[in-house]
Protein backbone atom coordinates (compact mmCIF):
# COMPACT_ATOMS: atom_id res chain seq x y z
CA UNK A 1 0.00 0.00 0.00
CA UNK A 2 1.27 3.18 -0.63
CA UNK A 3 1.41 6.48 1.69
CA UNK A 4 2.42 9.22 1.61
CA UNK A 5 5.17 10.32 3.83
CA UNK A 6 2.54 12.77 6.38
CA UNK A 7 0.58 9.65 6.02
CA UNK A 8 2.98 6.94 6.73
CA UNK A 9 4.19 9.20 10.19
CA UNK A 10 0.26 9.74 11.32
CA UNK A 11 -0.36 5.84 10.63
CA UNK A 12 3.25 4.45 12.12
CA UNK A 13 2.66 7.20 14.94
CA UNK A 14 -0.57 6.17 15.92
CA UNK A 15 0.48 2.46 15.98
CA UNK A 16 2.82 3.87 18.99
CA UNK A 17 0.25 5.56 20.78
CA UNK A 18 -2.25 2.95 20.98
CA UNK A 19 0.32 0.97 22.75
CA UNK A 20 1.06 3.54 25.31
CA UNK A 21 4.10 5.45 24.06
CA UNK A 22 3.70 9.39 24.67
CA UNK A 23 2.50 11.54 21.44
CA UNK A 24 5.91 13.13 21.36
CA UNK A 25 8.11 9.82 21.57
CA UNK A 26 5.74 8.28 19.47
CA UNK A 27 6.27 11.37 16.19
CA UNK A 28 9.89 10.72 16.74
CA UNK A 29 9.89 7.22 16.33
CA UNK A 30 7.57 7.46 13.27
CA UNK A 31 9.43 10.43 11.86
CA UNK A 32 12.74 8.22 11.93
CA UNK A 33 11.18 4.81 10.74
CA UNK A 34 9.13 6.29 7.95
CA UNK A 35 12.41 8.54 6.60
CA UNK A 36 14.41 5.26 6.56
CA UNK A 37 12.29 4.01 4.54
CA UNK A 38 11.88 6.47 2.52
CA UNK A 39 15.74 6.59 2.17
CA UNK A 40 15.64 2.91 0.94
CA UNK A 41 17.17 1.40 4.20
CA UNK A 42 13.97 -0.81 5.07
CA UNK A 43 15.75 -2.70 7.57
CA UNK A 44 15.90 0.27 9.50
CA UNK A 45 12.34 1.10 8.65
CA UNK A 46 8.89 -0.06 9.57
CA UNK A 47 9.92 -3.63 9.87
CA UNK A 48 11.68 -2.76 13.06
CA UNK A 49 7.91 -2.19 14.42
CA UNK A 50 6.62 -5.33 15.41
CA UNK A 51 9.91 -5.68 17.54
CA UNK A 52 9.59 -2.06 18.88
CA UNK A 53 6.06 -2.84 20.45
CA UNK A 54 7.12 -6.43 21.85
CA UNK A 55 9.91 -4.60 23.00
CA UNK A 56 7.52 -2.33 24.70
CA UNK A 57 4.83 -4.80 25.53
CA UNK A 58 7.23 -6.75 27.91
CA UNK A 59 8.78 -3.64 29.28
CA UNK A 60 12.73 -4.24 27.60
CA UNK A 61 11.25 -0.31 26.34
CA UNK A 62 9.56 2.58 28.29
CA UNK A 63 7.62 4.33 25.96
CA UNK A 64 6.80 7.00 28.46
CA UNK A 65 10.89 7.93 29.33
CA UNK A 66 11.72 11.71 28.66
CA UNK A 67 15.02 12.10 27.63
CA UNK A 68 16.86 14.57 30.45
CA UNK A 69 20.22 16.59 29.35
CA UNK A 70 22.61 17.96 31.01
CA UNK A 71 26.41 19.92 30.55
CA UNK A 72 29.12 18.32 32.99
CA UNK A 73 31.68 20.41 30.34
CA UNK A 74 31.09 23.52 28.24
CA UNK A 75 31.28 21.70 25.42
CA UNK A 76 29.89 18.52 26.56
CA UNK A 77 25.58 17.55 25.97
CA UNK A 78 24.90 14.20 27.97
CA UNK A 79 21.54 13.20 27.51
CA UNK A 80 20.07 10.41 29.45
CA UNK A 81 17.84 8.06 26.99
CA UNK A 82 16.28 6.68 30.10
CA UNK A 83 15.90 3.28 28.54
CA UNK A 84 13.57 4.44 25.96
CA UNK A 85 13.40 4.66 22.30
CA UNK A 86 16.97 6.23 20.91
CA UNK A 87 14.71 8.98 18.70
CA UNK A 88 13.48 11.21 21.09
CA UNK A 89 17.09 10.99 22.47
CA UNK A 90 18.97 11.93 19.35
CA UNK A 91 16.32 14.88 18.57
CA UNK A 92 17.57 16.23 21.72
CA UNK A 93 21.20 16.50 21.11
CA UNK A 94 20.21 17.55 17.08
CA UNK A 95 18.20 20.16 18.69
CA UNK A 96 21.24 21.54 21.19
CA UNK A 97 24.42 20.36 19.98
CA UNK A 98 24.90 23.08 16.75
CA UNK A 99 24.59 25.94 19.44
CA UNK A 100 27.38 24.16 21.80
CA UNK A 101 29.62 23.47 18.82
CA UNK A 102 29.37 27.00 17.40
CA UNK A 103 30.36 28.69 20.79
CA UNK A 104 33.13 25.50 21.38
CA UNK A 105 34.16 25.36 17.81
CA UNK A 106 33.65 21.75 18.77
CA UNK A 107 31.29 19.45 20.32
CA UNK A 108 30.65 16.09 22.09
CA UNK A 109 27.08 14.61 22.54
CA UNK A 110 26.75 11.44 24.32
CA UNK A 111 23.41 9.15 24.55
CA UNK A 112 23.31 6.60 27.11
CA UNK A 113 21.09 4.15 27.98
CA UNK A 114 19.04 4.06 24.98
CA UNK A 115 18.20 1.74 22.16
CA UNK A 116 18.32 1.21 18.01
CA UNK A 117 20.28 4.04 16.26
CA UNK A 118 18.50 3.45 13.25
CA UNK A 119 19.68 5.27 10.00
CA UNK A 120 22.33 7.27 11.21
CA UNK A 121 22.63 9.02 8.24
CA UNK A 122 19.60 10.93 8.75
CA UNK A 123 21.10 12.12 12.27
CA UNK A 124 24.61 13.40 10.64
CA UNK A 125 22.87 14.67 7.71
CA UNK A 126 20.94 16.97 9.97
CA UNK A 127 24.18 18.65 11.34
CA UNK A 128 25.18 19.21 7.71
CA UNK A 129 21.80 20.75 6.69
CA UNK A 130 22.91 23.45 9.20
CA UNK A 131 26.52 23.92 8.27
CA UNK A 132 28.27 21.74 10.18
CA UNK A 133 30.55 18.57 10.63
CA UNK A 134 29.40 15.40 12.04
CA UNK A 135 30.57 11.91 13.08
CA UNK A 136 28.18 9.92 14.84
CA UNK A 137 29.08 6.43 16.29
CA UNK A 138 27.06 3.84 17.94
CA UNK A 139 26.97 0.15 19.71
CA UNK A 140 24.71 -2.53 19.36
CA UNK A 141 24.51 -6.38 20.56
CA UNK A 142 26.83 -8.66 19.82
CA UNK A 143 26.99 -10.12 16.59
CA UNK A 144 30.54 -10.20 15.43
CA UNK A 145 33.80 -12.20 16.75
CA UNK A 146 36.79 -10.53 17.26
CA UNK A 147 38.74 -11.38 14.42
CA UNK A 148 40.39 -15.07 15.04
CA UNK A 149 37.78 -15.85 17.21
CA UNK A 150 33.79 -17.52 16.91
CA UNK A 151 32.43 -15.88 19.83
CA UNK A 152 30.42 -12.71 18.94
CA UNK A 153 31.16 -9.81 21.51
CA UNK A 154 30.91 -6.73 19.00
CA UNK A 155 28.21 -5.27 17.21
CA UNK A 156 28.22 -4.65 13.49
CA UNK A 157 28.55 -0.73 15.02
CA UNK A 158 27.71 1.99 12.62
CA UNK A 159 30.00 4.87 12.37
CA UNK A 160 28.21 7.84 9.94
CA UNK A 161 29.67 10.76 8.87
CA UNK A 162 28.11 14.55 7.03
CA UNK A 163 29.60 17.89 6.13
CA UNK A 164 28.17 20.49 4.09
CA UNK A 165 28.98 20.88 0.07
CA UNK A 166 27.95 24.10 -0.92
CA UNK A 167 25.81 24.25 -4.24
CA UNK A 168 24.60 20.39 -3.20
CA UNK A 169 23.14 17.70 -0.90
CA UNK A 170 25.66 17.38 1.94
CA UNK A 171 28.59 14.53 1.86
CA UNK A 172 27.24 11.42 3.73
CA UNK A 173 29.29 8.32 4.74
CA UNK A 174 27.11 5.61 7.07
CA UNK A 175 28.70 2.13 7.06
CA UNK A 176 28.01 -1.05 9.64
CA UNK A 177 31.28 -2.69 10.36
CA UNK A 178 30.04 -5.69 9.18
CA UNK A 179 30.10 -6.39 5.93
CA UNK A 180 26.49 -5.55 5.39
CA UNK A 181 23.93 -4.45 8.04
CA UNK A 182 22.37 -6.83 10.16
CA UNK A 183 19.04 -5.33 9.29
CA UNK A 184 19.43 -6.79 5.99
CA UNK A 185 19.58 -10.04 6.85
CA UNK A 186 16.36 -9.13 9.34
CA UNK A 187 14.74 -8.02 6.54
CA UNK A 188 15.44 -11.25 4.43
CA UNK A 189 14.13 -13.55 7.51
CA UNK A 190 11.13 -11.83 7.32
CA UNK A 191 10.72 -11.74 3.57
CA UNK A 192 11.76 -15.71 3.92
CA UNK A 193 14.43 -15.12 1.29
CA UNK A 194 18.14 -16.13 1.57
CA UNK A 195 21.51 -14.39 1.45
CA UNK A 196 24.84 -14.34 -0.05
CA UNK A 197 27.22 -16.57 1.42
CA UNK A 198 29.60 -14.25 2.66
CA UNK A 199 27.53 -11.83 5.05
CA UNK A 200 27.18 -13.84 7.70
CA UNK A 201 28.39 -17.27 9.61
CA UNK A 202 26.37 -19.75 11.15
CA UNK A 203 27.38 -20.76 15.02
CA UNK A 204 29.59 -22.96 13.77
CA UNK A 205 31.85 -20.51 11.95
CA UNK A 206 30.22 -21.63 8.87
CA UNK A 207 29.49 -18.99 5.72
CA UNK A 208 25.60 -19.95 5.68
CA UNK A 209 22.83 -18.77 3.68
CA UNK A 210 20.29 -19.28 6.00
CA UNK A 211 18.94 -16.12 7.63
CA UNK A 212 17.99 -17.75 10.49
CA UNK A 213 21.10 -19.43 10.95
CA UNK A 214 23.05 -16.09 10.43
CA UNK A 215 21.02 -14.43 13.23
CA UNK A 216 21.76 -16.89 15.36
CA UNK A 217 25.92 -17.27 13.59
CA UNK A 218 28.28 -14.29 13.61
CA UNK A 219 28.42 -11.11 11.17
CA UNK A 220 31.36 -11.02 8.37
CA UNK A 221 33.25 -7.77 9.55
CA UNK A 222 34.41 -5.24 6.68
CA UNK A 223 37.66 -5.86 5.79
CA UNK A 224 37.79 -9.15 8.12
CA UNK A 225 40.52 -7.61 10.82
CA UNK A 226 40.59 -4.00 10.45
CA UNK A 227 36.52 -4.11 10.56
CA UNK A 228 36.77 -6.24 14.21
CA UNK A 229 39.18 -3.66 15.08
CA UNK A 230 37.05 -0.61 14.16
CA UNK A 231 33.60 -2.69 16.27
CA UNK A 232 36.18 -2.30 19.42
CA UNK A 233 36.89 1.21 18.50
CA UNK A 234 33.06 2.05 18.50
CA UNK A 235 32.06 0.07 21.43
CA UNK A 236 35.12 2.17 23.37
CA UNK A 237 33.42 5.33 21.55
CA UNK A 238 29.69 4.46 22.22
CA UNK A 239 29.67 2.17 25.07
CA UNK A 240 32.56 3.61 27.40
CA UNK A 241 32.29 7.10 27.00
CA UNK A 242 28.39 7.09 27.96
CA UNK A 243 28.24 3.95 30.67
CA UNK A 244 26.07 1.82 27.92
CA UNK A 245 26.63 -1.77 27.77
CA UNK A 246 29.28 -3.26 25.46
CA UNK A 247 27.92 -5.12 22.66
CA UNK A 248 28.22 -8.75 24.70
CA UNK A 249 26.54 -7.20 27.36
CA UNK A 250 23.18 -5.71 25.65
CA UNK A 251 19.81 -8.25 24.73
CA UNK A 252 19.25 -8.67 21.13
CA UNK A 253 17.22 -5.54 19.74
CA UNK A 254 15.40 -8.16 17.61
CA UNK A 255 13.29 -9.68 20.39
CA UNK A 256 11.61 -9.14 23.54
CA UNK A 257 13.50 -11.73 25.95
CA UNK A 258 16.45 -9.98 28.11
CA UNK A 259 16.85 -6.13 29.75
CA UNK A 260 17.03 -3.04 28.38
CA UNK A 261 19.54 -3.24 25.78
CA UNK A 262 21.21 -0.24 27.03
CA UNK A 263 23.02 0.88 24.11
CA UNK A 264 25.40 4.21 23.78
CA UNK A 265 25.77 6.97 20.84
CA UNK A 266 27.99 9.26 20.28
CA UNK A 267 28.00 12.50 18.38
CA UNK A 268 30.90 14.68 17.49
CA UNK A 269 30.09 17.95 15.80
CA UNK A 270 32.64 20.55 14.38
CA UNK A 271 31.75 24.15 13.35
CA UNK A 272 34.81 23.94 10.33
CA UNK A 273 35.04 28.18 10.61
CA UNK A 274 37.37 26.87 13.21
CA UNK A 275 40.03 26.94 10.42
CA UNK A 276 39.74 30.60 10.64
CA UNK A 277 37.44 31.15 7.36
CA UNK A 278 34.05 30.26 6.24
CA UNK A 279 35.36 28.34 2.68
CA UNK A 280 34.91 24.95 4.17
CA UNK A 281 31.98 24.35 1.75
CA UNK A 282 33.26 25.45 -0.88
CA UNK A 283 36.53 23.63 -1.05
CA UNK A 284 34.34 20.35 -0.17
CA UNK A 285 32.14 21.03 -3.11
CA UNK A 286 35.55 21.15 -5.07
CA UNK A 287 36.56 17.79 -3.98
CA UNK A 288 33.05 16.45 -4.83
CA UNK A 289 33.56 17.74 -8.43
CA UNK A 290 36.70 15.64 -8.76
CA UNK A 291 35.22 12.67 -7.78
CA UNK A 292 31.91 12.78 -9.59
CA UNK A 293 34.01 13.95 -12.67
CA UNK A 294 35.08 10.86 -12.77
CA UNK A 295 33.35 7.94 -14.71
CA UNK A 296 31.10 5.30 -12.68
CA UNK A 297 31.77 7.41 -9.50
CA UNK A 298 29.36 8.90 -7.21
CA UNK A 299 30.05 10.63 -4.00
CA UNK A 300 28.56 8.21 -1.08
CA UNK A 301 24.92 8.90 0.09
CA UNK A 302 24.33 9.97 -3.22
CA UNK A 303 21.75 7.24 -4.17
CA UNK A 304 19.91 7.17 -0.56
CA UNK A 305 19.93 10.80 -0.88
CA UNK A 306 17.80 10.51 -4.67
CA UNK A 307 15.71 7.84 -3.20
CA UNK A 308 14.56 10.02 -0.80
CA UNK A 309 13.64 12.68 -3.05
CA UNK A 310 11.71 10.50 -4.91
CA UNK A 311 9.92 9.12 -1.35
CA UNK A 312 9.18 13.06 -0.71
CA UNK A 313 7.18 13.49 -3.97
CA UNK A 314 5.94 9.99 -4.43
CA UNK A 315 5.59 8.35 -1.15
CA UNK A 316 6.79 4.99 0.20
CA UNK A 317 5.32 1.54 -0.61
CA UNK A 318 4.64 -0.48 2.49
CA UNK A 319 4.67 -4.30 1.70
CA UNK A 320 2.00 -6.00 2.50
CA UNK A 321 2.94 -8.55 5.01
CA UNK A 322 4.38 -5.98 7.33
CA UNK A 323 1.46 -3.76 6.95
CA UNK A 324 -0.66 -6.73 7.94
CA UNK A 325 1.70 -7.17 11.01
CA UNK A 326 1.52 -3.67 12.01
CA UNK A 327 -2.20 -3.78 11.55
CA UNK A 328 -2.62 -6.53 13.66
CA UNK A 329 -1.00 -4.22 16.58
Amino acid sequence: MKFSIEHAEKFVSSIFEANGVLPANAQSVARALVAAEAAGQGGHGVRRIPAYISQLRVGKIDGTAKPAASRPRPSVLSVDAGYGYAYPAIDMVVDQLPAIARAQGIALGVIGRSHHAGVMALTVERFADQGLVAFMVANAPASMAPWGGTKPLYGTNPIAFAAPVDGADPLVIDLALSKVARGKIMAARQKGESIPDDWAFDSQGRPTTDPDEAIKGTMVPAGDAKGAALALMVEVMAAGLTGGNFGFQASSLLDDTGTAPSLGHTIIAIDPTIAGDDIFARRLALMAAEIEGQENARLPGRRSQGIRKQSLENGIVIEDDILAQIKAL
